[in-house]
């Protein structure tokens, strides 16, 4: 049995065991550094940091093509899941690059735990994207999640980033409950916590005639919780305030990387869990998923209308992005509420643009608010005349974000806007173009800041080459995805097979 157990193929794990690793050398070098020695080991925790995720990366671009499951699928590695890994190993590094130009050292002390903390959560996020199991979906999202909780609080003497911590330790506890709830119900009614047998078991014929009820309500609650990781309306009551009070580059992880496995943990339930049921005469169809979409589908509206309205009347820059954040979580549910062969193409393509235009942003807020010394929108006022190639740069990234022709943006919007005309949601579309003109305004009120309005000063802005190499990184890779969105979809579709998510369910019964 032993030898059973050792003879696993434990290398479909490398990257999370690598990511492990890391933590553990960053663990021991933040005990045994001594006082004396902060300001040098604050440097070398990030490269630490840096390696290992650059190491974990290689070691996923390795696993490329590779189906394969341990334990019962309670871990499991597919296309699906590699996609995801990439974009919260990729937004993990970039975060961590911008994080050497001190985004977090309002107290040297916790610099250690920061990075700890850092690849923590995104080693929980890339459980939540493999996982077949709930318990292991639970213990990624924990693992995520608590994380989180304190990268937000720990700015100990900074009272605005306590409120912060404690708001989201308050909403993420409640968010967790219901989601336990809701996968309560998944076990009472299929008696495992696989979620691919919950699947067969659902499928039995006359299931849902006799437990559908109960299956629904445990949808609606497991949607509840996993609606507040991913930040959509009326769940979002904690980002606007979490995202001000806590410190940029942790805002930025928030907005990008946790997003990210909140809709891999999604997806990956959804189309398990819920992929087939039976209704008497024991034709099996995806009819749980249907009747659902207008869920969503109104998840995702509120989201996108909510989201663009609170973003007009911000003045504090993060504040801003919180809002814009949630609009953008509505644009990506749009794919899931049309449901259709290409939706999770269409999900992976615009997460892979926002990862870089959003974190291009937030590099710049980050340097230019840290100089500044406000968060407010004024402080890019006559940015242009400081630095010229910032303020293109920057204007580049916002563009973007709203959907301007030519950006990786605008290709997202434009992939997802087509797939929703495709299945006859009309009215999800018109919403996804309004919101988006509505959008330009307040993305426009930074641009106007940084061409039309002078500053306080004109002296030349010198940011730190951390926030400019994630700048730049962000902006080349908005340009390729505007310029060249079909050789995109291609690593997508291809390399990766995202579309496996729905052969590898399929073929388990």
């Amino acid at each position: 049995m032993n030898m059973d157990f050792i003879q696993l193929p434990w290398s479909i794990m490398m990257p999370e065991i690598i990511l492990l690793g890391t933590i553990l050398i960053l663990l021991f070098t933040e005990l045994i550094r001594y006082r004396g020695e902060r300001e040098n080991s604050d440097i070398l925790l990030p490269v630490l940091s840096l390696l290992g995720l650059m190491i974990a990366m290689f070691s996923l671009w390795t696993l490329t093509g590779k189906v394969d499951q341990i334990l019962n699928d309670s871990f499991r590695l597919d296309g699906f899941a590699l996609l995801f890994k990439w974009i919260i190993l990729g937004g993990t590094f970039l975060v961590t690059l911008l994080s050497m130009q001190g985004g977090n050292r309002d107290e040297a002390a916790s610099i250690g735990e920061y990075y700890i903390l850092l690849l923590t959560a995104a080693l929980g996020g890339m459980f939540m994207a493999s996982s077949g199991d709930i318990i292991t979906l639970f213990v990624g999202l924990e693992l995520l999640s608590v994380s989180s909780y304190i990268m937000v609080g720990l700015r100990k003497k900074n009272i605005q980033s306590n409120e912060a911590a404690f708001k989201y330790v308050v909403n993420g506890g409640i968010a967790t409950a219901t989601f336990l709830f809701g996968a309560s119900y998944l076990y009472g009614l299929s008696g495992t916590t696989n979620l691919f047998q919950m699947a067969q078991q659902f499928s039995q014929p006359g299931f849902m005639n006799s437990f559908g009820t109960l299956v629904y309500a445990a949808f609606f609650f497991v949607v509840v919780g996993l609606s507040f990781k991913i930040s959509t309306v009326p769940f979002h009551m904690w980002a606007p305030d979490v995202y001000q009070g806590a410190p940029t580059t942790v805002t930025a992880f928030l907005s990008v990387v946790s997003k990210a496995a909140g809709f891999a943990m999604l997806i990956r339930i959804f189309f398990t869990a819920f992929a087939w049921v039976s209704y008497q005469g024991g034709e099996t169809t995806r009819v749980i998923l249907h009747e659902t979409a207008v869920y969503l589908a109104v998840l995702s509206a509120l989201s996108m209308i909510f989201g663009n309205i609170m973003a007009l009347r911000q003045i504090n820059v993060k504040r801003m992005m919180a809002y814009s954040a949630i609009a953008h979580a509505g644009y990506i549910l749009v794919p899931l509420a049309a449901y259709n062969n290409l939706m999770i193409d269409q999900v992976i393509f615009y997460l892979i643009a926002y990862l870089f235009t959003n974190l291009g942003v937030f590099a710049v807020i980050d340097g230019v608010t840290r100089e500044r010394g406000t968060e407010e929108i004024r402080a890019f006022a006559g940015l242009y005349h400081r630095s010229p190639f910032t303020a293109l740069a920057m204007t580049i990234l916002l563009l973007s974000l709203a959907g301007f022709p030519i950006t990786a943006g605008f290709s997202g919007k434009l992939y997802i806007l087509l797939g929703a005309i495709q299945n006859g949601n009309f009215w999800l579309a018109a919403i996804l173009i309004v919101t988006s003109v509505i959008a330009y305004y307040y993305y426009f009120g930074i641009i106007r800041q940084m061409y039309m309005r002078p500053g306080q000063t004109e002296a030349p802005l010198r940011l730190p080459t951390a926030v400019l190499a994630v700048m730049t990184i962000g902006l080349i890779g908005t340009l390729i995805g505007g310029f060249f969105p079909g050789q995109v979809l291609h690593v997508i579709q291809d390399p990766f097979s995202s579309n496996s998510l729905f052969q590898i369910f399929d073929g388990k019964f």
